[in-house]
């Protein structure tokens, strides 16, 4: 069974985290700071990872870079789990490279539910190596694209996003189908977020950006 980590500094919580998910079946360990966490990491990666944002050494989103800019790391799927609520502190989260995210308060059958289905996502995942479109290269092993050689610098999630319109050329993808795959959790009231990402990407990729294609009132394509 999946190996979790819970990086929570609350006990109470995450003792709750901890007993809910070991009944579902699942392998847990679990630490109050970075440090520990950073100890234990190095020994063995885990299958997924519950981080919480404020944490007494070090914030939970420095800890989300540092795990993305490891190769052995780099994957791992990733939940952040906090109090903060506003939409920034999501997006921040995101475009850090987190797979979900979920504030507290929150139930405890949503909790398994999500971790499942963030499981599911990254043991189903389809890994490319390499992928293009146009004038556009994007390169697996090295997680970089290129747009007619010369190197684009994306963040995690216009890289993820990029690769899924890719994958899927000539393929109109839905605006609800894009948010599940590469956000992983329902932005209801937030879906500009996308827009935004599709915004940037474009502007990132040049005269190329035209090949994103916006379908109305259904979603986006790369020609």
């Amino acid at each position: 069974m999946a190996l979790i980590y819970i990086v929570e500094d609350d006990q109470n919580i995450r003792e709750i985290e901890s007993f809910a998910l070991k009944n579902s079946g699942y392998t847990i360990m679990d630490f109050e700071c970075a440090k520990d966490f950073y100890h234990q990491l190095a020994e063995k990666v885990p299958d997924c990872i519950l981080l919480d944002i404020m944490l007494p050494d070090e914030d939970g989103l420095e800890i989300l870079k540092k795990i993305r800019s490891i190769p052995d790391t780099r994957k791992v799927p990733i939940m952040m789990i906090t109090a903060k609520t506003t939409e920034l502190d999501k997006v921040k989260g995101l475009d850090l490279g987190a797979d979900d995210y979920i504030t507290k308060p929150f139930g405890i059958m949503e909790l398994i539910s999500r971790v499942k289905a963030l499981l599911r996502r990254s043991m189903n995942m389809e890994d490319e190596k390499f992928l293009s479109a146009g004038d556009i290269f994007l390169d697996g092993e090295k997680h970089m694209v290129y747009v007619k050689d010369e190197p684009v610098d994306l963040t995690f999630k216009e890289y993820e996003l990029l690769k899924l319109l890719i994958q899927n050329q000539g393929i109109v993808m839905s605006r609800d189908v894009i948010m599940e795959r590469i956000w992983g959790i329902d932005f209801e009231g937030e879906s500009r977020t996308l827009d935004v990402h599709i915004k940037t990407l474009r502007q990132k990729l040049k005269n190329t950006g035209t090949l994103i294609k916006t379908v109305r009132n259904v979603g986006y394509m790369i020609e």
